[in-house]
């Protein structure tokens, strides 16, 4: 598996893992530049998206856990802070599992653990944005994932939008790629095992999130001890995109504390 990375920034090691048919440019530039001032960020696009190779058989998350492992030792570094975001979040939650001396501390935003607590859309949220895609609508598509994805505050600023939507049809994910994300995902469920996670984490969820409702944050946040969770009030799903600033300053505050105290 060769898949394609950008690396900016100078300090601690930070790996960021996107989700579900993301690739590395829709962490967008704010985020990114606040990042680089403090970390060697380090992006990727998954299996099967953006400038990555196409991938036409079936995948777990425990294979896109091992190739994040596999991105760490592509570019030389032992070990890396780790955020995960929606199926990202899925990804480091096996990363940290499966590769535990890879991730100095972890991060998981909006994302689901499986199991009797774990809880996806529903499909009063899921069936209008299957539809939207499957119609061969390609703005269509865009502005429903867009919709689903913010809050509703913030799904009405058509500067933001703009941003959202060049990123969208610059490299978009095949369907086919993304129905097998979505078996992935289906299939996912750490939450037996979240307890082995001992490195420190935070986790981060707004509350409107329609994607992956906030009581999945609550539900991985009580499992993994020690964790701190973070809701952002009034915030979708894509909270980085929505609290640039306030993301980056968790992030800070998490990694480089941690980092100073070893």
């Amino acid at each position: 598996m060769s898949l394609h990375h950008v690396r900016r920034g100078a300090g601690e090691p930070l790996l960021l893992i996107q989700g579900m048919s993301g690739n590395h440019k829709h962490w967008g530039e704010p985020f990114v530049a606040l990042l680089e001032r403090d970390f060697d960020v380090i992006a990727f696009d998954n299996r099967g998206v953006g400038w990555s190779p196409r991938v036409d058989e079936a995948f777990s998350i425990a294979d896109m856990a091992d190739d994040a492992a596999g991105v760490l030792e592509a570019v030389g570094l032992p070990s890396a802070h780790v955020l995960g975001i929606s199926m990202g979040g899925m990804i480091a939650q096996e990363l940290a599992l499966r590769h535990p001396e890879k991730v100095r501390t972890l991060t998981l935003g909006c994302t689901y653990p499986g199991g009797p607590e774990g809880t996806l859309a529903d499909e009063a949220v899921l069936g209008p944005l299957v539809e939207a895609m499957r119609s061969g609508d390609r703005e269509r598509a865009i502005r429903a994932g867009w919709e689903v994805n913010v809050s509703a505050d913030f799904a009405v600023d058509e500067a933001q939008y703009a941003v959202f939507r060049a990123t969208a049809v610059e490299k978009p994910t095949a369907l086919a790629v993304i129905m097998l994300q979505m078996q992935a995902i289906t299939a996912h469920d750490t939450s037996a095992r979240l307890a082995e996670i001992a490195m420190p984490a935070l986790v981060i969820h707004g509350t409107e999130d329609q994607m992956i409702p906030v009581s999945n944050g609550e539900a991985i946040a009580r499992a993994i001890p020690g964790a701190r969770l973070e809701r952002l009030d009034g915030v979708g799903h894509m909270f980085w995109v929505e609290r640039p600033e306030r993301t980056a300053e968790l992030l800070r505050e998490h990694a480089l504390s941690s980092a100073a105290a070893t």
